[in-house]
């Protein structure tokens, strides 16, 4: 990933009436992200992303896209960006290609007929290009809706929620054009969702926000291997077990035993260590469940903040 600097947000702000929606936030995206925007319901995501996309105006604060105030380069900027904010507005009576062909004339785009097919293809939709979309699944909607925000090929995709409302296939298809618009056509992505699991396995950085601030921002990977992980253990005997760590110089800390399962915490890099060691003690291991995730990660520094 390179350096560059795609959004900028510095201290922003965005008050209505006596309420901070958005209260001194700050972050950065940069070129070829995959950019997770994380909170709980009402810590200001969606304020945000109006605010970047110039819905309203921010209190106070700066935002930059590709280095350029946002304010004073509008329309230059936005040229470079496409978003769908909530659900994309369709045209039910109409087809897949005609609703791209309206929307491109609107817009000023005015793509071609190949360049429209070529959209469709990319997000799935090529062989459903004459079909209504009132008879498209919501998963196909959202599809084209985001073909609706490449049809101008911008450099920032912003997603707000995209995947709210889908069934699992429907959120993998979202999930697999997202990988595929970062690692083929280098486009940056800026998704915000409430999915965590999502989120996990499609971002490479993030932030978290809770009462419209920064909470923490760095890379997935980073953010998510903690030194004190939460592991389940089911095992034949969880008494030999005890035994076995307390003889062990791993460093771990033992939350409780139910049932065949130990559940404790320790680092991420002495799992393997563990596994070898009880196999040598002659323990039947029936999974290692490492149970760290980004919900827990999530709650546990959303919590904090309360």
């Amino acid at each position: 990933m390179t350096s560059e600097s795609v959004i900028e947000i510095n201290h922003l702000c965005k008050k209505f009436k006596d309420f901070y929606a958005v209260n001194d936030l700050s972050l950065n995206v940069y070129k070829g992200d995959v950019f997770g925007f994380l909170g709980p319901n009402g810590a200001g995501k969606s304020t945000t992303i109006r605010m970047l996309l110039t819905l309203i105006f921010p209190t106070s604060g700066e935002i930059k896209l590709f280095g350029k105030e946002l304010q004073h380069n509008r329309s230059e900027v936005l040229r470079r960006v496409g978003a769908i904010v909530e659900k994309p507005d369709l045209y039910g009576y109409l087809s897949a290609y005609k609703n791209l062909e309206i929307l491109g004339k609107i817009s000023g785009t005015n793509p071609t007929r190949k360049q429209i097919e070529e959209i469709l293809d990319l997000v799935g939709l090529l062989h459903r290009a004459k079909s209504k979309v009132k008879t498209f699944s919501h998963g196909m909607k959202q599809r084209l809706g985001i073909a609706q925000a490449l049809l101008h090929n911008p450099d920032l995709i912003v997603l707000d929620e995209p995947t709210t409302g889908l069934d699992p296939q429907g959120m993998k298809e979202i999930r697999d054009l997202i990988h595929m618009l970062s690692s083929e056509k280098k486009k940056t992505i800026f998704l915000s969702s409430h999915i965590l699991y999502e989120i996990e396995l499609v971002a490479n950085r993030m932030v978290i926000i809770n009462k419209g601030k920064t909470v923490v921002e760095g890379t997935v990977s980073d953010l998510l291997d903690a030194t004190n992980l939460k592991v389940q253990i089911e095992v034949n005997d969880p008494q030999a077990l005890k035994t076995l760590l307390s003889e062990t110089s791993i460093n771990h800390t033992l939350e409780s035993v139910v049932s065949n399962n130990v559940i404790l915490y320790m680092n991420k890099q002495d799992i393997p260590e563990l596994s070898r060691m009880m196999i040598n003690r002659g323990l039947e291991v029936s999974a290692i469940i490492p149970t760290r995730s980004l919900e827990e990660y999530f709650l546990q520094i959303t919590e904090k903040g309360e």
